[in-house]
């Protein structure tokens, strides 16, 4: 799949689950449980144990079923990594000029995180598809309005204080999709083997999702 069909996918679907997994058996068990509620877009984080590893598990099991990306990336050397391990997209959750040059390189799609006005059109120049406003529970929808004014033409996904109740908010005011961790597919539900739980979350979420899409299209 390339580029522009994997950010297409994003766009459409929505919704990323950004997962910060407590276990590599556990995060498997938790995303196939959201893929049950109908969750495709998946980030696996570096604050996961053996995130790499657990990538490949999760290539091997969905394929192109889910849109599989890594997250939390720090340092240049995780780019070349992730893509090993099977990532379809690359997110880090700030603009720092090397590192947002080594995912650009990439040809994957890219989030690079940027918080201010500055920050954003520094990551948006670096190259980033889509901005990842990080963290999105500072901010808020209005926020995201307010920058459309002089950044009507920068992508943004927030990631932080994004919830099923508030998600069509965030779509009103212009947002590429969503990005949701806890509120999504808390840990401690899977730590509980909770599984049931956290499908029905997504199932939940990802109404609301399509709910938002749809009025926010008018």
């Amino acid at each position: 799949m390339g580029k522009q069909e994997t950010l297409a996918r994003l766009k459409e679907q929505g919704l990323v689950a950004v997962i910060r997994g407590p276990s590599p058996e556990l995060t498997v068990k938790m995303v196939e449980a959201l893929v049950a509620g109908g969750v495709i877009g998946i980030e696996i984080t570096y604050s996961t144990p053996n995130a790499a590893g657990v990538v490949k598990l999760l290539d091997q099991a969905f394929g192109e079923k889910i849109i599989l990306g890594m997250g939390t990336l720090t340092v240049p050397a995780q780019v070349e990594e992730s893509l090993a391990a099977g990532a379809r997209f690359l997110v880090s959750p700030m603009c720092e000029a090397e590192l947002g040059k080594a995912m650009v390189e990439s040809g994957v799609p890219v989030m690079i995180g940027a918080l201010t006005p500055t920050e954003i059109f520094a990551a948006h120049k670096l190259g980033s598809d889509v901005v990842k406003l990080f963290p999105g529970s500072l901010t808020g929808p209005a926020y995201v309005k307010a920058l459309k004014g002089p950044f009507p033409h920068i992508p943004i996904m927030p990631t932080g204080g994004v919830s099923a109740a508030n998600v069509g908010e965030w779509f009103a005011a212009g947002v590429f999709g969503v990005g949701a961790g806890s509120e999504l597919c808390p840990p401690n539900l899977a730590k509980e083997g909770r599984f049931a739980e956290i499908t029905e979350k997504a199932s939940a979420f990802v109404q609301a999702v399509r709910n938002a899409q749809q009025a926010a299209k008018g």
